[in-house]
């Protein structure tokens, strides 16, 4: 049995369960994945990126996110350019619609995991958010395999 108290366990786990939750209700409520919100949530960040940047922040292949994007494509959430300097390479922008529903989708969720919030006293949750910026730090240093390309600072 994996020992409750082994840190690197219980982020993986955490992490997960957190992302499933968010699959389903966001699925339930909208008819929108936690994969593809993802993706809106960078292009609210980053509006006018290549679908190459997409796949590289959220350390995906770009034949997934393509996939996605195809489909928020169809939905009307998203509008793909060909760049008239490389006709293989999209830019991705989200539309108006597309907006909305990322709002929405920020909302549905932020309410959904509200009890998970408050289930910490202020004292606590800084103490989480700091514990969690040093580890973000240390995994995501450029010398270490695999680290990320983050959209937030850590400040």
């Amino acid at each position: 049995m994996i020992s409750k108290n082994s840190l690197g366990y219980l982020l993986n786990h955490v992490a997960f369960v957190i992302a499933r939750q968010s699959d389903q209700v966001l699925l339930e409520r909208l008819g929108l994945g936690f994969s593809q919100y993802k993706i809106m949530m960078i292009l609210q960040e980053k509006p006018h990126i290549r679908q190459k940047e997409i796949a590289e922040i959220l350390g995906q292949t770009e034949a997934s996110i393509s996939r996605q994007i195809k489909l928020l494509t169809e939905q009307g959430l998203l509008q793909a350019l060909r760049r008239p300097e490389n006709k293989r390479e999209h830019i991705i922008t989200l539309t108006g619609k597309g907006e909305r529903y990322t709002s929405e989708a920020t909302d549905i969720l932020k309410n959904f995991h509200s009890p998970i919030h408050e289930a910490l006293n202020d004292k606590q949750k800084d103490a989480l958010v700091q514990g969690l910026l040093i580890v973000h730090g240390e995994v995501c240093n450029d010398s270490r395999p695999g680290s990320c390309h983050h959209i937030f600072d850590n400040q």
